[in-house]
């Protein structure tokens, strides 16, 4: 192709034309007739700028095929805390004080058809090994490899190790405040049309290649999960729907192996313009409980929250929480208790984790009443929360409340690739949060926390 046919029409058709007259395959030969593979010729032609710009726009497509990114995280955390996830025993127990750090180093691969993501991760706590070590356990694991690929122009298929979020982290989270997150073992097929998103979850679960049988009871695991997640999003407005349904497998008293199944249905829907937010969900449980009582399951969640901004700077958000549970020392004909299988938790009813942050499932449920203040600095972002805790099912004392927890958060960020956040929270427990959880509810019970995360990256283009 001659350089002066290609000067002449790119002032007329421009770089987006001429790249479809160009085969990639022809790349070299264009070069070839610019004379750029000549260093000298960059310095015999004052056109030679628009030269090698063309060739840019014209070799981007073939650039961006294919890209590697890598990226990494060191978070380190100091935390003190007495009193966390349930109440101290007196005022002379002793605080703990320890720092756990989550190293990562993530690798992605890109084109045009598929992409490829793993993530290696250690997790430990500062002196859990000694200085001269030949190995280190079970601390360093595979969080997610998972490879994504197109299917046709709407549906895709994710298939691997990789974590499942949807929505507000309720009831699929990553839980990413824990340094060891969750990850799932699972193949998602999504179809994706302008605002339109269906995802299809399928999963099922084994120990090891077993010659015989699928017995999976020994691990604190699902054995088998589907789901169906429908969103669709209007100008203000997002709506989802959540068809869940998890096995769970047990081994009886006599040796046998049963999967019992239990079905969460709900929905979400969020509205938000420049000045209000507000969110509301319902979900349903039915099903046979995940243990060898098989008791029949009938529980509930319902939400709301509303967030306002007065200013640019300022927030305040109020909302509630239900979770149903069972009664105290009633005869249980079905398990009323409202599980989250796999939600961030934490994330959720007070940063002390008392409550579905790996304790008080089949429990009394829980009534949350919250609000928050939020400011924002130049450089940083504060946040107060007000709790107030209450049993979903009857405690049988005459006294729902369980408890205040206050809790007060400050971010900031150092530079572009550096973070900084600290906390402090404390509960103000109530003598039924004591026949709950045992301890003292008149000790003090804070915690307080330090956290650092770096998050280097960079790209290799191919």
């Amino acid at each position: 192709m001659h350089n002066g046919f290609i000067m002449r029409v790119l002032p007329i058709y421009g770089v987006g034309e001429i790249q479809r007259f160009i085969p990639k395959t022809n790349i070299v030969q264009l070069l070839r007739d610019l004379k750029l593979l000549d260093c000298t010729e960059l310095s015999k032609s004052t056109k030679m700028t628009q030269r090698i710009l063309l060739i840019v726009f014209l070799l981007s497509p073939i650039i961006t095929m294919a890209q590697l990114s890598v990226s990494g995280e060191i978070r380190p955390r100091t935390e003190y805390l007495r009193g966390f996830k349930t109440l101290a025993t007196s005022n002379d127990q002793n605080p703990a004080f320890f720092t756990s750090q989550r190293s990562r180093l993530n690798f992605q691969l890109v084109n045009d058809k598929t992409k490829v993501y793993v993530c290696l991760q250690d997790v430990r706590i500062w002196g859990n090994q000694p200085q001269l070590i030949i190995t280190d356990g079970a601390s360093t694991t595979l969080h997610e490899a998972w490879a994504q690929t197109k299917l046709d122009s709407f549906i895709s298929l994710k298939i691997g190790r990789q974590e499942i979020i949807y929505d507000d982290h309720r009831i699929f989270g990553n839980v990413g405040w824990a340094q060891q997150a969750r990850s799932h073992d699972a193949a998602v097929f999504s179809y994706k049309r302008n605002k339109f998103r269906a995802d299809l979850g399928l999963a099922f679960n084994q120990a090891k290649s077993n010659l015989i049988g699928t017995n999976y009871a020994d691990i604190k695991n699902y054995k088998d999960m589907q789901y169906l997640w429908v969103n669709r999003k209007w100008k203000d407005v997002s709506g989802s729907v959540l068809i869940l349904n998890n096995g769970f497998q047990f081994n009886d008293s006599v040796g046998v192996y049963h999967t019992n199944y239990i079905q969460t249905i709900g929905t979400r829907w969020t509205y938000k313009n420049k000045e209000l937010a507000a969110n509301a969900a319902v979900y349903y449980q039915i099903g046979t409980g995940t243990d060898s009582s098989e008791s029949s399951i009938n529980a509930f969640y319902v939400a709301a929250d509303l967030a306002y901004d007065v200013t640019e700077k300022i927030n305040f958000k109020i909302g509630t929480e239900m979770l149903s549970g069972n009664d105290i020392g009633g005869i249980q004909n079905e398990n009323k208790a409202f599980n989250p299988f796999f939600g961030t938790n934490h994330k959720f009813n007070g940063f002390m984790d008392y409550f579905y942050v790996g304790n008080h499932a089949n429990n009394v449920g829980l009534n949350d009443v919250f609000v928050r203040a939020t400011y924002k600095f130049k450089k940083a972002t504060a946040f107060i929360d007000g709790h107030y805790f209450l049993a979903s099912g009857d405690m049988g004392n005459d006294v729902q409340g369980l408890g205040t927890e206050v809790d007060l958060v400050v971010a900031a960020k150092i530079n572009a690739q550096t973070g900084i956040k600290l906390g402090y929270s404390q509960m103000f427990a109530t003598e039924s949060m004591k026949v709950l959880k045992g301890g003292d509810n008149g000790a003090t019970n804070n915690w307080a926390w330090l956290m650092l995360t770096f998050n280097p990256s960079f790209h290799l283009r191919k």
